[in-house]
């Protein structure tokens, strides 16, 4: 991906483009993050230095603070999609993985909140893998 990443949401209403690299990326199994994504954890990419245009569609952008946290989550308000959020208060670009479109080069720095994992969350690995929809 390099220093330069695009994306979008599902339904194309909301375009950006990211300037600058990450330097983490995180699958969070927090009881908030698998609330956020709806599936096992989250996929975030994080940068103190990177910048985001939005290229088209901000106004369909909605975000969510959870009273009483740090917890913030952006999406469309159109489709739902997840999209990056900046929280200046402490310096960061947060951008979930399945929104971008170019290649990620990083590789996920760690699983955190492990001890917080869903109870069916354990040795996925070992799981059918299927390519396509089951028959």
């Amino acid at each position: 991906m390099g220093d330069l990443a695009t994306g979008q949401c599902l339904c194309g209403a909301v375009k950006f483009r990211i300037s600058g690299a990450f330097e983490s990326f995180f699958l969070c199994h927090c009881d908030r993050c698998r609330k956020d994504s709806g599936s096992a954890h989250s996929a975030n990419l994080f940068s103190s230095r990177a910048e985001i245009d939005w290229l088209s569609g901000e106004e369909n952008i909605t975000t969510f603070r959870l009273s009483g946290s740090r917890h913030v989550k952006s999406f469309c308000m159109e489709c739902g999609s997840a999209l990056p959020v900046s929280q200046a208060d402490v310096g960061l670009l947060i951008v979930p993985a399945g929104s971008l479109d170019s290649r990620i080069d990083i590789r996920p720095s760690a699983h955190i909140c492990f001890s917080s994992r869903a109870d069916w969350d354990n040795d996925l690995a070992s799981v059918e893998k299927i390519n396509g929809l089951p028959g």
